[in-house]
């Protein structure tokens, strides 16, 4: 090169024909492409209480960890001037980065760039990442803020839409899929998240539906808020499409993170394991403590009364440490993560504090589907029953408890992971055998010394054996004859001592005994292996 090539040019910036040039060209671009936005738009999110699409990131990876991909891409769209605005990025980020050292892919969706919309360029780079996210094995984590389909560009975008689904669904029960909604989430761009294993909103900043509130009003004539219509509350208590309501961007982000924590990165690894919390070796008996004994005085006497099932769970995790998932949606069951011996489980468990832990169509498909996304990603499941029955009712009928509650049975025998069942107090009828029973393929069940293993509850057994003897009796007569056979009938049929005597459950112990034996269980049956008959997939009744 000469030495007047070398020259700066007139306004003291290097000749962009020398390598400095170059390489301060390139700096100016990748500039442009990380401040791509106006400083207006980026205030105005802050003055919603969202954070840039790139502060989202930094925010969820570890320090400097992201690497990006696509920086520099642009649209080729030409439509509707379209050809004067090219931004750098296109309004994603997308890339790979570490969660306490672990890889990650992610994308973040730009709503300062033409309103987060998806185009053809936008769709490809989230593609990319998610094929990359498939191909090496890691969890791939979408950041939601956008207003749907590029209108400027038609059916291409609509068609990247469909491309994203079609690896959602490659993906899933492979890497687990964790979706944010950040921000809006409309139209077609809602069933990507949908299809993932775990959605989070946050409460008054992020929104996901169909169809808006002005179309609803317009087509039906319904008057809905953009909050009540598709807020994350309405999407955690009411449809429980969501799975975790946070309170701002970061306590979302800290979740995501937790619950990492206790997922594997793909379907052929196992969780992170930590050291146990507490020495394992040794009798049950001798590793006692007081939050152990404290167990064996939570059963209240009387069997109508109900107990928090959250005392039970923390007492058996390790340390009290529970995630739980889809908290706010059908409270009737409970199910999350924790941690026994330093080794992931998923908890299923009814709740006797609502609707006195019956199974309806929404306690049905939350245990089903946690179930499932358990087996599919070998953690172990780990059930406590207390279940009456399935909540009666025509809405309950009409609505397709029958097909609905189905799904759990489904789930429950086609896991393969250990399964590990502890039967607390109630435990009648079908909802027996669909709370991860024996013969469901459940490993190990256990129960405690106040389970009431039957067929139905005292007063409607007595109401049916007994019902010549009691139609004649009136009064405290009847009263008195109706408590001596349903205590009759408790102390013959509703205790655990039956279904002991048949194998059905593998032991009655102390209930300051579960930890440890649940422990131990689990630590048998690490090793377990097994095969499924050959066949492309069953036929679960969605």
């Amino acid at each position: 090169m000469s030495a007047a090539a070398a020259e700066p040019v007139q306004d003291g910036s290097p000749d962009p024909h020398s390598t400095a040039g170059k390489l301060a060209d390139l700096y100016r671009r990748i500039d442009e492409a990380v401040h791509t936005g106006k400083a207006a738009a980026a205030e105005r999110q802050a003055a919603k209480g969202r954070q840039t699409a790139r502060d989202r990131v930094e925010a969820l990876l570890d320090p400097g960890s992201f690497v990006e991909f696509d920086e520099l891409v642009r649209h080729r769209s030409i439509n509707f001037g379209m050809q004067e605005k090219r931004p750098y990025g296109d309004g994603v980020i997308t890339g790979t980065g570490t969660i306490d050292g672990r890889n990650v892919a992610v994308f973040s969706q730009d709503a300062t760039v033409f309103g987060g919309s998806l185009g053809e360029v936008y769709g490809q780079k989230i593609v990319k990442a998610m094929d990359f996210a498939l191909k090496t094995g890691i969890p791939m984590i979408g950041i939601n803020d956008g207003g749907g389909a590029r209108i400027q560009e038609g059916v291409v975008a609509l068609g990247l839409y469909g491309e994203i689904f079609m690896r959602n669904v490659r993906s899933s029960g492979v890497i687990p899929q964790i979706s944010l909604i950040m921000g809006a989430c409309a139209g077609g761009a809602v069933y990507s998240p949908a299809i993932t294993d775990f959605t989070v909103m946050v409460d008054q900043t992020s929104h996901m539906f169909i169809t808006g509130p002005d179309v609803i009003k317009t087509v039906t004539g319904e008057d809905v808020e953009m909050e009540d219509l598709g807020g994350g509350r309405a999407h955690n208590t009411k449809s429980g499409v969501a799975h975790y309501l946070a309170a701002n961007e970061m306590d979302a982000l800290s979740y995501v993170k937790e619950l990492l924590s206790f997922l594997p990165s793909n379907n052929l690894s196992d969780p992170p394991s930590f050291p146990a919390a507490e020495p394992i070796a040794g009798s049950i008996a001798d590793s006692l403590d007081a939050t152990d004994l404290e167990l064996d005085s939570v059963i209240p006497d009387s069997p109508n009364q109900p107990y928090d099932m959250h005392e039970v769970i923390t007492r058996v995790l390790d340390e009290g440490e529970f995630l739980e998932v889809h908290a706010l949606f059908a409270p009737n069951i409970i199910v999350g993560f924790g941690r026994i011996e330093g080794r992931s489980v998923g908890v299923v468990a009814n709740q006797p504090t609502q609707f006195a832990g019956c199974l309806d169509i929404d306690a049905a498909e939350k245990a089903a589907r946690f179930v499932r996304t358990c087996d599919a990603f070998n953690v172990p499941v780990l059930t406590f029953v207390d279940v009456p029955g399935f909540l009666p009712g025509t809405t309950q009928e009409w609505d397709g408890i029958i097909r609905r509650g189905a799904k759990l049975i489904y789930a429950y025998a086609e896991a393969t992971v250990p399964k590990v069942t502890v039967i607390t107090r109630k435990a009648y009828g079908g909802a027996y055998d669909v709370m991860g029973s024996k013969h469901l393929g459940a490993d190990i069940n256990i129960a405690w010394p106040t389970a009431q293993i039957a067929v139905t509850g005292s007063a409607g057994a007595v109401n049916i054996l007994y019902r010549k003897e009691l139609k004649d009796l009136t009064g405290d007569e009847l009263a008195a004859k109706r408590a001596e056979l349903q205590q009759h009938y408790e102390d013959t049929l509703a205790n655990p001592y039956i279904a002991a005597d048949r194998g059905y459950v593998d032991g009655v112990i102390p209930p300051s005994h579960t930890r440890g034996y649940v422990g131990r269980s689990l630590r048998a049956l690490a090793t377990k292996r097994e095969a499924a008959p050959t066949r492309k997939h069953g036929n679960i009744p969605l």
